[in-house]
């Protein structure tokens, strides 16, 4: 018995009933022998972290475009704090912790450059509309590159599942898709009161004073009380939920927060100029796709999809790279 063996032996042991079993995953779209030492999600998550889709999140925007500060969120260290609440509520559940893992991770690399005001502009000006958990599950399934005839990264039904429905209305079919999904609103309702505070954009005393009797006065204290409702709601039950009471108030501070931070002029100052960049880059490259990379030109001429490949380029860049590009393109530059 090998060490994958072993472990999957162990998770039909100790995991909970509703937890997902490796040994148990749908498989793969291209059936491959198994690893003799990782679980099928063990392997999902380490191909997703080697991916260029997920180091390029460091250089995209959570929620405040070009920030003054080094601790500010981006969409790495925020899909890494979805990580951490994920494994935390998976472990106290008795659910797959990698399983988990793998879908937090993986959940954003869909994400356009600037945030959602990038993904809001995309979605109006591309003729098919645009997504970020679609175009997620687009670049494991096609866009990374790893020599299959297909491209993608081969990952399991399981870990796409939880990637597509991490948002929307649908609901992931696992429980650990489901408990990703949660922590991923937990995550990025904490950290963006943080990070608000810290641009000035927003006072502690400004967040509803019942808001912070239920969930706590703290950044630290709304997190705890959070988690430890959707563990105290959801410990041996086949659904993943918060109680009526938190999530009640957890509603509340998210519709605060699109009030006074998302929609706020201040916050968003710089977002209009962002929107710019890419509805430039957008038709620029539409126009002429000779001027893309040779390898998405290739596929162009192969396929006929110019629209589609040009999408799935700017959705890929990085904040920096698409002002760099906008920037060569469309300023002149002077000789000295």
């Amino acid at each position: 018995m090998n060490i994958r063996e072993i472990t999957e032996k162990n998770e039909q042991i100790t995991l909970s009933k509703y937890a997902c079993k490796s040994k148990d995953s749908r498989g793969r779209d291209l059936p491959q022998n198994k690893c003799d030492i990782r679980t099928e999600f063990q392997r999902d998550r380490d191909r997703i972290i080697h991916s260029k889709a997920f180091r390029r999140l460091k250089h995209k925007t959570q929620v405040f475009l070009s920030p003054e500060g080094d601790h500010y969120r981006t969409r790495l260290t925020h899909t890494l704090e979805v990580a951490q609440i994920s494994r935390t509520i998976a472990r106290a559940l008795r659910l797959n912790e990698d399983l988990t893992e793998a879908i937090a991770l993986g959940h954003d690399l869909g994400h356009t450059p600037f945030g959602h005001c990038g993904e809001y502009v995309l979605n109006e000006i591309h003729e098919s509309g645009f997504k970020h958990n679609r175009q997620s599950l687009r670049v494991v399934e096609k866009l990374e590159k790893r020599g299959y005839k297909e491209g993608g990264l081969n990952l399991t039904y399981e870990v796409k599942d939880g990637i597509l429905n991490h948002t929307g209305k649908a609901l992931p079919t696992t429980l650990e898709g489901q408990v990703v999904k949660i922590s991923d609103r937990i995550a990025y309702i904490n950290h963006d009161i943080d990070d608000a505070v810290r641009a000035m954009v927003l006072k502690e005393d400004w967040i509803p004073r019942d808001c912070t009797i239920y969930l706590g006065s703290t950044h630290r204290d709304r997190i705890n009380t959070m988690i430890r409702d959707v563990i105290n709601e959801s410990f041996d039950k086949d659904v993943i939920l918060m109680s009526d009471e938190i999530h009640y108030y957890t509603e509340k501070l998210r519709n605060f927060m699109f009030e006074y931070v998302y929609l706020n002029k201040k916050a968003k100052k710089e977002e209009d100029k962002a929107q710019n960049v890419i509805i430039q880059l957008y038709n620029y490259f539409c126009k002429n796709p000779s001027k893309l990379p040779k390898e998405i030109y290739d596929e162009i001429r192969n396929e006929n999809k110019a629209q589609e490949k040009v999408k799935d380029y700017i959705a890929g860049m990085s904040d920096r790279y698409a002002i760099n590009k906008y920037l060569e393109i469309f300023v002149p530059r002077f000789r000295t």
